[in-house]
């Protein structure tokens, strides 16, 4: 789910007229490279072309687990970025914790004003702008990103929060970007729940549609998901005016019935 929260940092900056979604990504490796031509918004599309293996099974091919738990490389971000190009800019959809990381990379680069610097400072500066900027003004206390060995958040995997947080979460997409905390404050561009519930691609594994850093739900127009680790779901049904959040580790077999059983809960309201 912090897949999700990374868009909604992305969001922030966008609406300070820090980072333009349209350019192309701000990776210092990609300068001069088949790689310069990918954009910010392709990454948030999963659609970069680079090569990415999401798989989570000890034993199988996994840059997922190479990545978060391996030790290849301190900075997720860089591990990633450095991976081959497959498919052209924008032609292929593929599910990538690794793309995540690069735009965690790209935020963090635009918070501490560049690249690199002692990580203990960077994971500082990037924790309270997401403190201060995000989690503060949507009415998430518990929240707390995790930050990898080079400092950035590690956007693709790592958010603590309580369910009362991540239901709060849900409904700033719920609300287009504006807190029901206080006085009701815009902290996302307008139109941004939009921008992350525009379909691009459709994945025929899960059944499911995506977005940008959102899962679509087919059966309800206009829904946005946020799908965690083993069986976490944050799920945004404006039709309904409602947000459902399901926690607890739950093997990822059962996730279809995890699914269902939300789905007959919307569907009473």
């Amino acid at each position: 789910m912090a897949k999700s929260i990374t868009h909604a940092a992305v969001g922030i900056l966008v609406l300070d007229g820090r980072l333009d979604v349209d350019a192309p990504a701000p990776v210092p490796e990609w300068v001069g490279t088949d790689k310069e031509a990918i954009t910010l918004l392709q990454l948030l599309e999963m659609r970069s072309g680079l090569r990415f293996t999401e798989d989570y099974v000890d034993g199988e091919s996994s840059h997922c687990i190479d990545m978060l738990f391996g030790g290849v490389d301190p900075s997720f971000g860089h591990y990633a970025a450095e991976l081959p190009l497959d498919h052209a800019p924008g032609s292929t959809f593929n599910y990538s914790s690794g793309t995540s990381n690069i735009v965690a990379r790209i935020v963090g680069d635009v918070v501490t004003g560049g690249p690199g610097g002692d990580p203990a400072d960077r994971s500082a500066a990037i924790g309270e702008f997401l403190r201060r900027r995000l989690f503060e003004p949507a009415g998430m206390p518990a929240a707390e990103p995790r930050f990898d060995g080079a400092g950035d958040f590690v956007g693709s995997s790592y958010v603590y929060a309580t369910a009362r947080d991540f239901a709060r979460f849900g409904e700033l997409y719920l609300h287009d970007g504006v807190t029901d905390v206080g006085r009701g404050e815009r902290i996302l561009p307008e139109g941004w729940s939009d921008h992350a519930g525009t379909k691009v691609s459709h994945d025929p594994e899960s059944g499911l549609d995506y977005g940008r850093h959102f899962w679509l739900w087919p059966a309800f127009p206009g829904s946005l998901a946020c799908h965690g680790y083993d069986g976490q779901f944050i799920v945004v049904l404006p039709d309904r005016d409602l947000v459902l959040v399901h926690l607890g580790q739950t093997n990822t077999a059962h996730n279809l019935g995890i699914q269902m059983r939300l789905v007959r809960l919307a569907e009473v309201f």
